[in-house]
């Protein structure tokens, strides 16, 4: 049975939602006063950030390892489903900033105004969000959470967001000093690349939690055969089905002979089974279906 592990998980996520509250001030105030659209874009970014931790903690809240009547097979999935909610909401902010971006360009350019002050503080923010990305990442690695893991990845698009948008606006800012008016067009390029990097983001965590949902297979049944056929008094071993994540949790499924003439001493045979495989693919839950000596199968899987 994996450990409960959500106290720290929702600890986490509430320090990351404060930090990202006040990034997601820091860039809109900034990107107002600049009137800066792919500033603006990141800090919509950084909205969804702040959604995706309430959106852990609710997740969170209904993700418990432990089987109940209703969830014999424990309710982690929530975590999962959690994470497919921050794809989603990393597919409406893409959205958001191509929308915003087309629009300048239709409706023409407004000139930006940046200072230095301005500078210094989205390099405030990019060390604010490099924290939360690593921070959440250990976390997240350490304790097995796929929504830390997810909303890691997330920030870590929004540290490559925030790093394209400054130099952008480096480069305004350089226009200025210089007379170099055709630097504004720097805003209005670099939005694509943001709106690039958010949907990659969203590409990643979707790519990470699908296998889970639709149960792909966990572990390759020709590892699980040859751990199996090690243990003393197995004949043969087939028909080996595998889901979940490992490292998370695993439920595995098979047909075992052994070479047992009672019941206690084929019991034993599976509990040791179950003790190798547990030890090897550890939180894992094993269904073992017992057949006669005489049974013949090659059949490794299904």
């Amino acid at each position: 049975m994996p450990a409960d592990k959500r106290a720290e998980v929702r600890k986490v996520l509430l320090i990351t939602l404060v930090l990202n509250v006040f990034v997601m001030a820091l860039k809109a105030v900034v990107g107002i006063l600049t009137g800066s659209l792919s500033l603006q874009a990141d800090a919509l970014h950084s909205v969804t950030d702040s959604a995706n931790n309430v959106l852990g903690l609710v997740a969170n809240r209904f993700s418990s390892p432990h089987p109940d009547r209703e969830h014999p097979y424990g309710h982690q999935k929530f975590e999962a489903v959690g994470a497919l909610g921050i794809a989603a909401f990393l597919g409406i902010a893409c959205f958001e900033i191509l929308k915003g971006t087309i629009e300048r360009i239709v409706n023409g350019l407004t000139p930006i105004k940046i200072a230095a002050p301005e500078l210094w503080l989205l390099l405030i923010v990019l060390g604010v969000n490099i924290f939360v990305t690593f921070y959440e990442r250990n976390v997240g690695k350490r304790v097995g959470s796929a929504i830390l893991i997810a909303d890691a990845q997330h920030t870590m698009s929004d540290v490559w967001v925030t790093i394209t948008v400054l130099l952008g606006l480096i480069g305004i800012w350089q226009g200025e000093v210089w007379n170099l008016p055709q630097l504004q067009w720097l805003d209005v390029i670099l939005a694509f690349p943001v709106a690039l990097l958010v949907f990659r983001s969203g590409w990643e965590v979707l790519k990470d939690n699908l296998p889970w949902l639709v149960d792909e297979v966990a572990i390759a049944p020709e590892a699980i055969q040859v751990i199996v056929m090690q243990v003393p008094g197995v004949i043969n071993c087939h028909d080996i089905a595998s889901r979940g994540v490992l490292g998370r949790q695993v439920f595995l499924e098979m047909h075992l002979i052994v070479d047992a003439k009672d019941v206690e001493t084929a019991h034993q045979i599976t509990e040791a089974v179950e003790d190798r495989l547990e030890e090897r693919f550890h939180p894992v839950r094993v269904l073992i279906h017992v057949e006669p000596p005489a049974y013949e199968s090659d059949q490794i899987t299904f």
